[in-house]
Formats: structure tokens, sequence, C-alpha cells
């Protein structure tokens, strides 16, 4: 099938009343995005000439959530089926080729599924069906004596011995573009229902001669939809064990394949070691003999080989250089750089800065829109004090230099290189270079003073 003769039709107007949410259900998150991002990303791995997307309930959110140039969003103002919701999208379809029909909560359907549906087909229908234990709530095919399928029948309009049927339609198929109008024009809304069944188009095939098969996915749950919580978490931890075993396969050791969350991309060197509860979002590198604790938390970040993460961190869209040692309880947060063999301890956050080779912060810190540069100590307490009421300002902390606990940096302000700021200092100019700079109230005694006690 070429790309050019193509179309892709997503179905995502459902109202989705079991999820109990003022929220599309095609907007309700798998693996930190969308369920109809997924579906999105599908069709475009197919690279078709036409994707079209079905919305109705939630409105504009669903287009709004993602307008994109290489989709065209179709309202279905009431919703009369899945047959009426495609007959929305035809106008705005490619006659000739194939239309491959999808849905905006089943997420799971894996590329070489949806490539076998479509593959060198033009002019024969393609349904895809799957075995399944438990059928409850899936239309079921119907075959002859010879294997031929006759029907598909849904649920709430089978026989008893229909409904122990064990083949199932998961609504997916891809259709001849040219018989689309046509078939749609002919199906009517005689059932239970009283809706525009789009599995009524096998009928019309038979019909018309038209040849009629069938492409069965790899398991099952490719085709599980989403239509209450219950479902969203059941497909979450089909997605996240499929993740899992990704990891493992590729040589990752995790302490439990049932407790890891990967909500977008996560790519990993040689012996990485990662523990349970750990939640990856976004683009996640680790490099070769990296080790992450457990409870951590890491977006948009890029970490160097041999870094050790340790429990219950959060490193949010920044870069950690080689062999650094981060936590426990740490926060990394945005625009953060740290060179190789850094040491960032526990509850110690940096936000916006550069740190230099083997520099170290091990303690209860903030250090935030800050340069540090190589060999740096900063003690327990140390505060950057980068914010004035109205606007950030930045602190420069050159190599060698030691900061003593409890000292506070009062931005702008530069360190000058190999210089000492003794404990309990609040600096607010310039630190010369090589000398000890410290600013401090003189001490005092009161004589005779009492501690005050309470009244019995």
């Amino acid at each position: 099938m070429s790309a050019r003769h193509l179309n892709v039709v997503i179905l995502a107007a459902g109202q989705g009343k079991r999820m109990h949410s003022e929220l599309p259900k095609v907007l309700h998150r798998l693996a930190g995005a969308p369920l109809l991002a997924h579906v999105i990303a599908r069709a475009r791995a197919l690279n078709p000439q036409r994707i079209c997307v079905v919305y109705g309930h939630g409105g504009e959110q669903v287009s709004q959530a993602f307008a994109a140039d290489d989709l065209v969003f179709v309202k279905q103002e009431l919703q009369f089926g899945t047959a009426h919701a495609l007959a929305q999208a035809l106008p705005h379809l490619a006659p000739r080729g194939t239309t491959l029909v999808l849905y905006g909560d089943v997420p799971l359907v894996q590329p070489a599924t949806l490539t076998a549906l479509t593959a060198h087909r033009d002019g024969r229908l393609v349904l895809l069906t799957t075995l399944m234990e438990d059928p409850h709530g899936y239309g079921r095919i119907v075959r002859d004596a010879r294997g031929n399928i006759k029907s598909i029948v849904e649920e709430k309009d089978a026989t008893p011995k229909q409904r122990a049927i064990r083949e199932v339609n998961s609504g997916i198929m891809a259709l001849p573009s040219a018989q689309l109008a046509d078939w749609l024009g002919k199906i009517s809304n005689r059932n239970a229902q009283k809706e525009y069944y789009l599995t009524d188009i096998v009928a019309l095939a038979l019909k018309g001669k038209v040849k009629i098969e069938t492409v069965m996915p790899a398991a099952c749950w490719e085709i599980f939809g989403v239509n209450s919580k219950q479902q969203l978490a059941q497909v979450e931890r089909i997605y996240q064990l499929r993740e899992a075993m990704r990891l493992l396969d590729a040589g990752v050791t995790l302490a439990d394949p049932m407790r890891i969350d990967v909500r977008g991309e996560l790519h990993c060197g040689r012996d990485v070691t990662i523990d349970v509860g750990c939640v990856f979002e976004g683009e996640v590198e680790l490099g070769s003999g990296v080790e992450v604790g457990a409870h951590c938390v890491l977006k948009d970040v890029k970490v160097g080989a041999g870094s050790r993460i340790k429990p219950f961190s959060l490193i949010e869209d920044a870069v950690v250089g080689k062999d650094c040692q981060i936590g426990p309880y740490a926060r990394i947060r945005p625009g953060t750089e740290l060179a190789d063999d850094v040491h960032i301890g526990n509850f110690v956050e940096v936000k916006n800065s550069h740190i230099g080779d083997r520099s170290k912060a091990n303690h209860l810190s903030y250090i935030g829109d800050a340069s540090i540069g190589r060999d740096v100590n900063v003690g327990a307490g140390t505060i950057t004090c980068n914010y004035d009421g109205a606007n950030k300002h930045r602190t420069v902390i050159e190599d060698d230099v030691f900061i003593g606990s409890d000292t506070q940096l009062v931005a702008p302000v530069t360190v000058r290189r190999g210089a000492t700021i003794g404990a309990g200092s609040t600096i607010t100019g310039d630190a010369p270079a090589g000398e000890l700079t410290l600013s401090r109230a003189a001490q005092t005694t009161v004589s005779g003073w009492r501690r005050p006690q309470k009244k019995r």
C-alpha cells in the first residue's frame, strides 16, 4: 500500500460516561500522554496521505490539544454510531486506495499489526479480529461452515449461541476508499441501540462480492479499549510491563519489572540498574553503569556514565555528567548542568546553574542561577539569594573556592578563585581571590541570664 493512497480516520467522539470525568475520554493519559496521542503516533508512522480525527464530546479541547498541519479535525455534533462518525470524515478523504479506521481509545495496537492490515490489499475489506477467553462487550465474528465471514454481531444484538463465539471484532478495519461513500449511505439504524454500526459494512461487502479478510494481532491486548478508569489502569500496566520487558531484553537490571513507569522514551547504556518505584518522563538517557535508586523521578534528563542517583531524588530538564553522586532527597531543576564527578547531596536544590568538575554541595543548600567552577566545596546551609522580589540575579563562584556553612550569597556577586568564605557569613559584595572573607556580628554573652520556666 502506497502512503499516497492511504487515509487514516481516528474515531474519537465518545463521551466516556464510565470515566466519571469532565475530561474528554481520549485526553485521559496513558504512560504520560493522552490516549489519542498514542493513536495519532501510530497513524503518523504509516505516513498516510491524510489523517482525519473525528471528535465530539469535549469539543475544542481535543482539536486544540493536537492541532497540527498533518491532522484534519471534524466534529461529530451528534453521536449516532461509528458509521455516522466515519461519514463525517468522508469529504476530507482521498477517494482512492484504502481507508484505515482507528479508535482514539484503543491505544495499544502495534505498528506491525497496522502494516499487516494495510499492506497490498486494495479493494478488499480487512478486519482486525482476535480470540478472547472472555469476549464480553465485543462484537462477535460470525463465520459459515467454510470459515468465511458472514457477519459481525454486536453483543446487545447477539443470540446466546453467538455470544459464545470467542472471535471478536476490534472495530479497527481497512476499507476500500472507492466503496466507502456508497456503503455508508446504505447502513441503517435498525438495531437495539438505534445507531449506525460500521460493522454493517460486512453485509454490504458480501453483497457486492468484495473479498473480506481478517488479520489477528500478536496479542489480544492490542485491541483493548478504554471505557473506564479500571480499563485505563489495566492498559497502563500492560504498557509499562512491555516497557520493562524491553529494558530487560536490552540488558537493564530492574529490581522489579512491575514497579517502573516510563512516560516517554528511556534509553539506557550497558549495565544500568534501576530500583523500584522510579518514574521516567519525556526523553531520558542513562549512560553505561548508571544506578538509579528507589523512587526517583527523572524528566528530560541526560545522565553520564557511572553516575549514581540515590533514592527519592527529582531531576528535571537537566544534564548530569559522568561519575556524579546525586541525593538522596536531592532536587535538580530545569537549566542545570553538572560536570563530571559532582556531588549533590541530601536536601540540596539546584536550579538553572552550572557546576564544574569535582565540586560538591552535600547538605541542605539552595543553588539557583549560579555558575560554579571546579573543585568548589559548598558548605551545609548555603543559599544563593538570587531573587530580589522582581528580578533574578546570578552568582559566580570561581575554581577552588571554599564556602563555609550557613552562608548567604546575595546576588549579583562573584567569589574569586581560591577564596574562602567564613561560616555564617552574608556576602553582598565580591570576594577577592585567595583571601578569607566573612561577615559576622560580634558574639556577646549576657551574664546572669535565666531561661524562662513553665508556671506550675
